[in-house]
């Protein structure tokens, strides 16, 4: 797997590059929390858990579960209520992928409408996520179904700055924070 950036800590990092149920947690709980932080919450849960097992995290106790996601350092501002998506990610990557995260992009050869389907099909996912998941996919992983570019729309416009698909670095992190900040003023003078 190439070398994700998307944590901003080398270690954080790591294990999304490397771990793909890391990288699917991650961006799950990014979300009404900044980035950066989202994508730290696979390497806490991990080093909280003994590893990151997505068989482990579906059977854990939930009150548990919830608790471990909650204690400073949280996973998220929304610490038990994200643990509780979490569970239910992982619990449907096991009943409909055999708790083979990567089976989502892989299984049958699918295309780029497949994999984004697949993807908006997830617990916590919706539209938005998904795109920026593929796009995520695409242009970080080379990981490329046919016809991804369309499926993920906007977002895997070469060269742009809108998502945690394009943060490769400190810098383009704070170019993908200003697109957004502009993309909610924008909205606010409609």
């Amino acid at each position: 797997m190439a070398k994700l950036c998307l944590a901003q800590e080398p270690e954080a990092d790591q294990l999304l590059s490397e771990s793909a149920p890391a990288l699917l947690i991650g961006m799950l709980l990014d979300q009404q929390y900044p980035l950066e932080h989202a994508f730290r919450g696979p390497k806490k849960i991990a080093d909280r858990m003994g590893g990151l097992d997505i068989h482990a995290i579906a059977a854990a106790d939930q009150a548990e579960f919830e608790e471990m996601a909650a204690t400073p350092p949280a996973i998220h501002r929304y610490g038990r209520s994200m643990a509780r998506r979490i569970q239910d990610l992982a619990r449907y990557v096991i009943e409909h992928y055999d708790g083979d995260v990567t089976a989502i992009w892989t299984a049958g050869n699918p295309d780029g409408k497949e994999v984004l389907r697949r993807l908006k099909a997830l617990p916590g996912y919706g539209d938005q996520k998904a795109r920026i998941f593929l796009a995520l996919l695409g242009k970080q992983l080379d990981i490329r179904p046919a016809g991804w570019e369309a499926a993920a729309g906007d977002y895997a416009e070469p060269g742009s700055r809108r998502s945690a698909a394009d943060i490769v670095d400190g810098e383009t992190l704070l170019e993908v924070r200003a697109f957004k900040k502009q993309m909610k003023a924008a909205a606010k003078q409609k």
